[in-house]
């Protein structure tokens, strides 16, 4: 346990949470709770499942390190509250955690930004999926737009009209907008951003090319490579675009963007993550070590970044 820092007051670290990304939100919160503590944070757990906001007024708490994931965390909502109360937070503020969590709207302001994207379409109830399909193709992928870690999410490859209406149909168990994108071949990648700087990017190969739930949390059969093998050159340009992404969305103190990398080495940008996993097998500690940055140390510049208004 290092000395007590005194600097920062007390901490709420806030994890579980309501929304569907619960469980990977409470693995999340332990580890930064954890290592807030083993560097002489006055930090401790607060699960707004549990309590109420107002606890943090009443309990007097300086600052609040955001490690839930999802509805009522990411999307701005939290961030609203904690902007009322007064109490700086981690991460981006209320308009950039809304629009990152809306992967449709996020796609229509990096399309205007000149950021890569997906061709990709909102599906209203008055869309025939047989529309969908002479638009995009029949290899597409059908998403929650407000969904996080892989919920609500299927691929379909030489599907018909059943198929985009199944998948459409999945997708509105989880949300009421669902987006499809052509779906793109290639190499999954992800590029963390910390504070001004893009970190060290990581390559990710799932087996069988399935990078879902349960290989992003449980499973040790995905692999993980940073650095990613890239030439530098052409990592530059996709860390360079990556800054322009996240500025783009308004996002601020940290975040990671997914990324499909073509076979002709263009990328494509699928997602900003405003409040990004730190479990054992989550990519920003990844990226962080590779750049010289322990866990310890990265949760902590993370939390002094903290900010409100």
């Amino acid at each position: 346990m290092s000395a007590p820092r005194t600097g920062l007051g007390k901490v709420a670290v806030m994890f579980g949470g309501t929304s569907a990304e619960r469980e990977i939100s409470i693995m999340s919160g332990s580890a930064v709770l954890a290592a807030l503590q083993s560097q002489g944070v006055d930090a401790h757990r607060f699960d707004p499942a549990e309590k109420p906001l107002t606890a943090l007024l009443d309990e007097g708490y300086a600052r609040v390190f955001i490690a839930l994931h999802g509805r009522f965390g990411e999307d701005g909502t939290l961030q609203g509250a904690l902007e009322a109360f007064g109490i700086p937070y981690t991460g981006s503020g209320v308009l950039g955690s809304a629009l990152a969590m809306d992967k449709w709207r996020t796609k229509l302001v990096w399309q205007q930004s000149g950021i890569p994207v997906a061709d990709g379409m909102a599906l209203t109830p008055d869309v025939n999926p047989q529309h969908v399909i002479d638009r995009l193709g029949p290899d597409m992928m059908v998403k929650a737009a407000r969904e996080g870690s892989s919920i609500g999410i299927t691929k379909i490859i030489g599907g018909d009209a059943a198929a985009v209406r199944a998948a459409w149909d999945e997708a509105l168990r989880h949300d009421s907008i669902v987006l499809a994108e052509r779906f793109v071949q290639g190499g999954e990648y992800t590029c963390a951003v910390l504070g001004e700087r893009a970190l060290p990017m990581v390559r990710i190969v799932p087996p069988q090319g399935n990078y879902d739930y349960q290989n992003k949390y449980f499973s040790d059969d995905t692999q993980y490579f940073c650095p990613a093998g890239l030439d530098p050159a052409l990592e530059s340009r996709i860390q360079a675009l990556t800054l322009r992404a996240f500025r783009a969305l308004d996002c601020r103190g940290w975040g990671r963007a997914d990324i499909i990398l073509t076979a002709a080495g263009e990328p494509v940008f699928l997602e900003m993550n405003t409040s990004p996993g730190m479990t054992g097998h989550s990519l920003v500690p990844m990226a962080a070590k590779a750049a010289g940055i322990p866990f310890e140390q990265l949760v902590v510049e993370i939390l002094e970044r903290a900010h409100v208004g």
